[in-house]
């Protein structure tokens, strides 16, 4: 298996946060003290699933990025992201950025 380069991860990203903005999924105000003091998986018990998207899985990705750091072995930010938007939620508006994740996903494949 071939690892993506920081670039390509980068350019990932910057899709995602795009798109995020795009259909008004970005928030322009950080969380809070309390909200980053979650218990749950992706933050479940204290903030919604794209916030957690937002201000720790990307902005996690991009310390990696600025540091040239190592990613993890494998990513499925998809899968909960389906999960959370489709399975148990009716996102229509969030099919371009599951593609993004998806592919996100692959490089680390």
């Amino acid at each position: 298996m071939r690892k993506p380069t920081h670039e390509t991860v980068a350019a990932k990203i910057a899709e995602m946060e795009a798109e995020m903005k795009r259909i008004g999924m970005w928030q322009s105000q950080p969380l809070t003290d309390d909200q980053l003091d979650f218990h749950q998986a992706f933050g479940g018990d204290k903030i919604a699933f794209e916030q957690w998207l937002q201000f720790i899985f990307i902005a996690r990705v991009k310390q990696i990025i600025d540091e040239r750091g190592s990613f993890p072995s494998s990513s499925q930010v998809a899968d909960q992201a389906f999960r959370e938007w489709k399975m148990w939620g009716d996102r229509p508006e969030v099919d371009e950025l599951l593609d993004l994740l998806r592919a996100f996903d692959a490089l680390f494949k």
